[in-house]
């Protein structure tokens, strides 16, 4: 590990130790580290927020374009959630007008291969035991 991203992981760790764990996390981690991973990224549109902030950071109006139908109100509060658990960081910017970007922490990023392995599990669910099963909400399940 370089000096920078010493550093880097030692600024994230501070301010980690600043904030109080999400009571969810606290009562996961009394029972194992599987349930820890469910309280941390567990929620609405978590996973696809950590997935498009993978390819860097994102103002706020441009990740929830690229999440999808999340509404702004659920956004804000899974990203509030994310910087509390140490995954995302938000930086704003003293500019007219203002500016907020989000980005992955180091342990954010360390979820490149879950997000990976989790998309890739998706696609072959879907093709499996979804769409054999679908009927879009437009047309009548029976014809």
């Amino acid at each position: 590990m370089s000096r920078v991203d010493e550093q880097t992981l030692l600024d994230e760790q501070t301010q980690l130790d600043e904030q109080a764990l999400r009571d969810p996390v606290r009562r996961a981690y009394e029972v194992c580290p599987v349930e820890v991973a469910v309280a941390v990224l567990g929620g609405s549109w978590k996973m696809t927020i950590v997935k498009n902030l993978l390819d860097g950071p994102m103002r706020y109006g441009a990740l929830g374009r690229a999440v999808g139908p999340v509404t702004p109100r659920v956004l804000t509060r899974q990203l509030r959630e994310l910087e509390c658990d140490g995954i995302v960081t938000r930086a704003a910017f003293a500019e007219v007008p203002p500016r907020v970007e989000y980005s992955l922490t180091q342990q954010g990023q360390a979820l490149a291969p879950f997000v990976s392995a989790l998309n890739e599990w998706g696609k072959s669910y879907a093709r499996s035991v979804i769409e054999p099963r679908y009927t879009p909400v437009d047309e009548p399940a029976h014809r």
